[in-house]
């Protein structure tokens, strides 16, 4: 973060300053007291079960500089504010103006499904060009999103930021801590569709990022979701179209697979053509790899640097098609971050691409879709069944439906489709059913913690 005085952050954030204003903050801002080091602000946030004023002591050993908080303590100066969350975010807001003052550049990204997946490839695309804030992970919401505006200094050129939804006004929120320049819409799907009602429900909060940006902006649409190509009418910023089809103002042609489900494409863009070797795993990221391509260019940046960034980016965030290999060569992909059915289908699709002896998907609930979740699990059954995946594992008693539809679609219960009642019994399962060449998919939303499943699998072939 830029240095400031505590009596500054009390002016930034309309707080009470309680000790010395003239303390500096010149480390970080952080919400664990087991992570502070010297000079930096500690924002003591209310949980359920603990009161971050409680460890503001603890932070002033550490060597904090401050602690934003609500209520002032003895031993560190403080600014005493009613809401430390809301505080957090009238902070960012004000590095984030001085720092746009500077020259700074900011691109945000939504979508129903990967977001954090373009955040990644796009700010090793940008770091490419300049100093670049994006960091690993989901920092997407009103604790995240300030806390990584709050990482960018004045060296920070290109600042790269997910923006999540729980609900209507959500990202016009966000945009307010942190206005875009760039804004990038990659989808509107099922994800969150219990708590929005419907697509277009979603549709209408995720344009709430187009409708921040600037007139001299520009909005990132993807031409090939209907939903996302209409929020054009909805912004006064320029508009760059990206996807597959020829209208497309960036696009990919030629796109196929390698040996190990990496998509290699052409990518087209301002009258030229440069090829494409992505080192992500699945067709669906030429998607992702198109979005970024269009911020990136957005932002200046010419589509020869891109497609050579785009090839020699990596995956960064943990838990979205991670791809690790056994001792005894059984090959684990690792996508339990979260789900939703378009990503489940985009996952199956990679793994169907994938070189095995047997492909095994492990699959769990899908949550927070509303009326229609009996009705996707099913699908997404038929689908893995459609796939031609070898053996289907279905775990806990919320995805049962999943094991119903790949039945129903011709599956042999017990045999092709098994539902199991939780992750102990699927890992039992599995340490009896796999051999080398195999390779397992194990996905399903955040919630129901399957990534711990994926590293017992690993862990269990660690001595083969």
């Amino acid at each position: 973060m830029i240095a400031l005085t505590l009596a500054e952050v009390a002016a930034a954030v309309d707080g009470e300053l309680t000790g010395d204003g003239s303390a500096v903050v010149t480390g970080a801002v952080v919400v664990d007291s087991r992570a502070v080091g010297a000079g930096d602000l500690f924002v003591a946030l209310p949980g359920e079960r603990v009161d971050g004023a409680d460890f503001v002591p603890a932070a002033a050993a550490a060597g904090a500089a401050g602690a934003l908080t609500t209520r002032p303590d003895p031993g560190l100066p403080c600014v005493v504010v009613p809401d430390p969350v809301a505080a957090l975010g009238r902070l960012a807001a004000a590095v984030h103006a001085r720092l746009v003052e500077g020259g700074l550049v900011t691109v945000g990204i939504t979508g129903s499904s990967g977001k954090t997946s373009t955040k990644d490839l796009l700010g090793q695309v940008l770091g490419s060009a300049g100093a670049t804030v994006s960091p690993p992970g989901s920092y997407n919401n009103d604790i995240g999103l300030p806390l990584t505006v709050l990482s960018a200094d004045e060296a920070t050129r290109f600042l790269v930021l997910e923006m999540g939804s729980r609900g209507p006004g959500h990202i016009a929120r966000l945009c307010r801590v942190a206005r875009p320049q760039v804004g990038v819409v990659l989808n509107v799907g099922s994800a969150h569709l219990g708590e929005f009602g419907s697509a277009d429900g979603i549709a209408a909060a995720k344009g709430e990022l187009v409708e921040a940006l600037p007139e001299d902006g520009t909005a990132v649409l993807n031409a090939d979701d209907p939903r996302v190509l209409g929020m054009a009418l909805r912004t006064r910023a320029r508009v760059v179209t990206t996807g597959r089809g020829a209208d497309a103002d960036v696009r990919a042609t030629a796109v196929s697979l390698d040996e190990t489900a990496r998509a290699r494409f052409t990518l087209v863009a301002a009258g030229e053509e440069h090829p494409v070797a992505l080192q992500v795993v699945g067709e669906h990221q030429v998607a992702i790899a198109l979005s970024a391509a269009g911020a990136a260019l957005a932002v200046g940046m010419t589509p020869g640097e891109v497609a050579v960034a785009l090839s020699e980016a990596v995956p960064l965030s943990r838990w979205r098609m991670e791809v690790s290999r056994r001792a005894d060569g059984v090959t684990v992909v690792n996508d339990a971050y979260n789900a939703n059915p378009e990503s489940m289908r985009a996952a199956l699709a990679a793994l169907s691409g994938l070189p095995a002896h047997r492909r095994i998907a492990v699959l769990g609930a899908m949550g927070e879709l509303g009326p229609e979740a009996d009705a996707e699990h099913d699908r997404l059954g038929r689908d893995a069944a459609a796939a031609g995946i070898d053996l289907l594992v279905v775990v806990g008693p919320d995805a049962v439906g999943i094991a119903e539809g790949a039945t129903a679609a011709g599956r042999r219960a017990g045999e092709e489709s098994v539902h199991v009642p939780d992750r102990a019994a699927a890992r039992e399962l599995l340490s009896e059913v796999l051999r080398p060449g195999d390779v397992v998919l194990v996905k399903a939303s955040r919630s129901y913690g399957l990534e711990l499943l994926a590293a017992d699998v690993l862990s269990d072939g660690a001595g083969a």
